[in-house]
């Protein structure tokens, strides 16, 4: 066992010492990307040597859209298959009701996390999961690329489409051929709901639904921001993006073979590991912003127990221990996912290994949340009419204004007499 699995074993002992039980099988859902399996089966290993119980992994695909639906048909039929469930940010109000209140559990320990997380998943006073890391999307570039041509980081969408264009064709015009300027998530699904949520925010075009629960999208701002987008695809950004979520997006930066990307923290590990291409070449910035600012979509990931478990007290016992400081600070430094722990921020280590953490703070201490409360259990039906809207747009099946128009019809049916 490494020294490091010996240390997070010894905090479990002390941590669990008071759950001297039977020994368990647990099964966890755990959607990931990047090294986030690899990540957590070291933890789970930890956690079995101190305790005597079994934790197996389920997973899942990388698009949070089909991991919900899996949830979904797990919970509606009240499965004890899965005892934890890692949950994307934006899930607690639609489907709280299938969740164990961690209020009590984890009174001796909340203190130490970020307010604004615990309350992204405190519905109606319960306390449905536990934050588990944090996100906020970056704009990765090529430093190297944009000092070679002179250009500065963009600051506004309309200049990273020109910046991009640019140095692209700079590139390709030296050999490069395989040189995109931009990737993105364009693919249909709620990644691309975050994209255009930044898009449309910081061209002045406001929310989806307002946290009064207005639907306010069909906007000249929202549609310029849209059209915008739209006329990346095949210039800037390969036809392919259609498709790109974020692996995909990841993959065809660090090859090599673009100049700009947008994508969560996971990838800045990733892109700088020892085994990158690009790793001594890449650098990080806020996304561009507008006449509405710098908007980032808030993202990030929670662990609940399900209502369903049949060992509930060693399940929450098991999300006590993920979401620690030892493997929130563990997390940090190998995966970059930022932590739900404050102190993690001020840690000399994290600092020293990890320096993007603590430079991302102010960030996401900025970011925008979906309005996935404001929705409420409809929120899923809204994000997928507003990336099919957007979709459509990008794909040439009409113009921003007309999808636009069209999707404010349908959520205006969609929402009724209220939320």
């Amino acid at each position: 066992m490494t020294q490091y699995l010996k240390s997070l074993a010894g905090a479990a002992l002390v941590s669990l010492a008071a759950f001297s039980v039977q020994a368990e099988t647990l099964n966890i859902v755990h959607g990931a990307v990047g090294m986030d399996d690899e990540i957590l089966r070291r933890q789970l290993d930890a956690f079995e040597a101190a305790t005597g119980h079994t934790v197996n992994i389920v997973s899942m695909p990388e698009s949070t859209t089909d991991q919900f639906s899996q949830y979904k048909l797990w919970l509606s039929a009240q499965s004890s298959d899965i005892d934890v469930y890692r949950l994307d940010v934006i899930w607690a109000p639609q489907i709280s009701e299938h969740f164990v209140d961690m209020n009590e559990a984890v009174e001796d320990i909340r203190d130490q996390f970020v307010p604004s997380a615990l309350d992204a998943q405190t519905v109606d006073g319960k306390l449905v999961a536990m934050p588990m890391f944090m996100g906020a999307p970056a704009l990765y570039y090529r430093a190297d690329l944009l000092e070679k041509h002179g250009k500065s980081v963009p600051t506004t969408w309309e200049e990273l489409t020109a910046t991009a264009a640019e140095v692209m064709e700079a590139e390709r015009a030296e050999g490069n051929g395989d040189m995109w300027g931009f990737v993105f998530q364009g693919a249909a699904y709620e990644g691309l709901t975050c994209n255009a949520m930044e898009w449309v925010g910081a061209m002045g075009g406001g929310m989806i639904v307002g946290e009064d629960g207005s639907v306010g999208i069909n906007n000249p701002q929202a549609a310029a921001a849209i059209d915008l987008a739209a006329s990346w695809v095949g210039s800037i950004a390969p036809s392919g993006v259609l498709n790109y979520k974020e692996e995909d997006a990841r993959g065809t930066f660090q090859s090599g073979n673009a100049v700009f990307m947008r994508n969560w923290n996971y990838a800045y590990a990733l892109v700088t590991g020892d085994d990158s291409p690009v790793k001594d070449a890449v650098e990080v910035a806020p996304l561009p912003g507008g006449p509405g600012g710098a908007v980032a979509t808030l993202g990030g990931a929670a662990l609940g127990v399900s209502a369903y478990s049949e060992h509930p007290e060693v399940a929450i016992e098991l999300v006590k221990f993920l979401v620690n400081f030892e493997n929130q600070k563990m997390r940090a430094i190998d995966t970059s996912r930022p932590a739900t722990i404050t102190a993690i921020y001020d840690d000399a280590e994290v600092a020293e290994k990890m320096p993007f953490i603590p430079l991302w703070k102010p960030v996401l201490d900025g970011t925008t949340p979906r309005p996935a409360f404001s929705t409420k259990r409809k929120y899923n039906e809204v994000s997928a009419e507003f990336w099919t809207a957007v979709h459509n747009t990008m794909s040439g099946n009409g113009t921003a204004e007309s999808n636009l128009a069209a999707l404010e019809a349908r959520l205006t049916r969609l929402k009724g007499d209220a939320w």
